[in-house]
């Protein structure tokens, strides 16, 4: 057995090259055995990490997709090594190359009560600013371990993802004198769209409400099995390039269990970014933090109707037409 319960930790990681916290070796530090943290990690592959703080560090598990809200499935759970207490306020980019290489963001934390700890088997009621519930953590044969949701699934007071409506810019003369405070991207000028995926389909809705079928769109329809059978609600612009419609995505609403609305702009584009969605008729939008008049002078040059301004700390505002977005004309 290691004498240090982050030795393992610090083997996989250089403090030099990550922004990771690396403590050095020593006692461990005590705390309440309270904490937990859910993480959203853009790593090789998209998944969540939850880690629960247990005799000053916090025992993980990486869990492809995501904490399930609903007590029917179980999702596999794989168990990692422990990591620091400091680890619980991470965020950031992990450089590519480096172990666990990618985007880490905060989905949720807050505190937990334990109800059973064993080599094989845990139980918590978790309580966080965005979800809580009472879950086990069970190790199946060999190393596999699953999480389920013990109690019912909880009323998120979310609208259907076909209610939403997309968020709108408001029309100015001029870019923004602050234009270090945005990112830029290009008005394309096809027809608004938010695209909720589920099961494996996708449904259109526009400014007035759902949209019709794909009939006239057929290939969209792929879009739906792009993210692994992870629900996740999009917006953007469905264009038409050499007669083929293209849903060109601009930002992303929801994920997996994840509402990304108070999310602001800027971490919102770097999930988005992260997913690499790209396709015969779909792909994610270039954005340009703070690079305002070039998106205008290319816009003009290639004839597009306009530059859109969007705060990078924007929440998205569904149906509402906010002064965190502009919209510049690209004129003559």
């Amino acid at each position: 057995m290691s004498a240090d319960k982050l030795d393992v930790y610090r083997s996989k990681r250089d403090a030099a090259r990550t922004p990771e916290p690396v403590p050095a070796p020593g006692p461990l530090p005590e705390g309440n055995d309270d904490t937990f943290v859910i993480q959203e990690h853009h790593a090789r592959r998209l998944h969540w990490d939850l880690r629960l703080e247990r005799d000053g560090v916090l025992a993980s598990w990486a869990i492809p997709k995501g904490i399930p809200l609903n007590p029917k499935p179980n999702h596999l759970a794989v168990h990692t090594e422990d990591h620091p207490l400091e680890y619980a306020t991470f965020e950031g980019e992990i450089a590519k190359g480096e172990y666990g290489g990618g985007l880490m963001l905060i989905w949720d934390r807050g505190t937990y009560e334990t109800e059973k700890w064993t080599d094989r088997e845990v139980k918590v009621v978790m309580r966080g600013s965005r979800f809580s519930g009472r879950y086990v953590l069970f190790q199946t044969d060999g190393k596999n371990w699953m999480i389920h949701r013990m109690d019912p699934p909880p009323e998120t007071g979310l609208p259907p993802a076909a209610d939403l409506r997309p968020m709108l810019p408001e029309e100015r003369k001029r870019l923004p004198r602050d234009q270090e405070a945005y990112g830029f991207e290009f008005d394309l000028g096809g027809t608004r769209a938010l695209a909720a995926i589920e099961n494996g389909q996708v449904r259109f809705s526009g400014t007035d409400g759902p949209m019709p079928a794909l009939d006239d769109h057929p290939g969209l329809g792929g879009l739906g099995k792009t993210l692994g059978g992870l629900p996740a609600v999009l917006d953007g612009q469905i264009v038409e390039v050499g007669g083929t419609p293209i849903y060109m995505i601009s930002d992303v609403l929801r994920l997996n269990i994840g509402d990304l609305l108070d999310r602001v702009y800027q971490d919102r584009r770097r999930t988005l970014d992260h997913l690499d969605l790209r396709g015969p008729h779909w792909q994610t939008t270039p954005w340009f933090p703070g690079d305002g008049k070039a998106v205008l002078k290319v816009a003009k040059e290639r004839g597009l109707p306009a530059a859109l301004a969007k705060r990078l700390d924007s929440p998205y505002l569904p149906g509402t037409r906010s002064p965190y977005w502009m919209r510049v004309p690209a004129g003559d």
